[in-house]
């Protein structure tokens, strides 16, 4: 009998131990597919989207996923305003994508997250957002694009790390001006990696799209932000430092300027109306 019920608990363990994981993440190619299910009814599917990638399986991903108090001082201090940005109460999840340090993944450009749950709704005016943060780090907006279905939301990162939704009623003209500045600081912070010219070519866009946002013309910002992804992308792993990798030795820098340029686009193209 002892033998008998030895050999159950081996048999029983591996579907003990599927139906506690709150995560199940498939690989296939350059494409991550995760279905998240937590207590409570809440459920997402998210997919990560490699343009380049290698090493890449379910355990070199670092993929999970825990409900949170959207109350918690620690993590509401970490938003971009206490009192207009608070963490979607019907999905209160914190979404987790850390490598393993001593892991194989490596990656070039960017990586389009996806996050689509029914546990929110879209609307046209929609103030959810995808924000992320470094472990501990205070948490920015990446969106690049939002739908319905019930509600979907992307971004593209040139790294990863933590993640949540968020309702950001932050009045967009602010939202814009906080996005411009920190796509200064990330060109400004790499400057020394960029070669010189790509460089100028990038700040003269980075200065005309900021000329057309003070004159209000968020239409022709927008184009010019289109034009700046463009001068990275043509550039990238040439002119500008492209790669990504589990032992966080190098900065992805064409990855991080298409990100941030991406979500300013996402917010002029909103601040020029449906």
């Amino acid at each position: 009998m002892k033998r008998l019920l030895c050999a159950l608990a081996l048999l029983l363990s591996p579907v003990l131990l599927a139906a506690q994981s709150p995560v199940t993440v498939t690989v296939s190619g350059a494409t991550v597919e995760a279905v998240i299910a937590l207590p409570g009814g809440i459920e997402a599917d998210l997919s990560l989207e490699f343009e380049s990638v290698v090493g890449l399986s379910a355990s070199s991903i670092g993929l999970s996923a825990e409900i949170v108090n959207p109350l918690d001082p620690d993590l509401v201090a970490r938003l971009a305003d206490v009192d207009d940005v608070t963490i979607a109460g019907t999905f209160p999840v914190l979404i987790e994508i850390e490598p393993p340090a001593t892991g194989p993944l490596s990656f070039t450009d960017v990586v389009e997250l996806e996050l689509h749950t029914h546990n929110l709704s879209y609307s046209a005016n929609s103030p959810l957002r995808l924000v992320k943060a470094s472990l501990g780090g205070p948490f920015e907006d990446i969106t690049s694009w939002s739908g319905s279905g019930s509600y979907r939301v992307g971004g593209n990162e040139g790294g990863f790390s933590q993640f949540l939704i968020v309702a950001d009623l932050r009045p967009v003209a602010d939202v814009i001006d906080l996005k411009f500045a920190r796509l200064q600081d990330k060109l400004d912070a790499n400057a020394a990696d960029i070669d010189a010219e790509v460089l100028a070519d990038l700040q003269s866009a980075l200065d005309e799209a900021w000329s057309w946002r003070l004159s209000l013309d968020f239409v022709e910002a927008a184009a010019t932000i289109a034009n700046f992804i463009k001068v990275v992308e043509s550039n990238s792993g040439s002119a500008i430092p492209n790669v990504w990798r589990s032992s966080r030795d190098l900065v992805n820098v064409a990855g991080e300027l298409r990100g941030a340029a991406g979500t300013l686009r996402f917010s002029l193209n909103r601040a020029s109306g449906p």
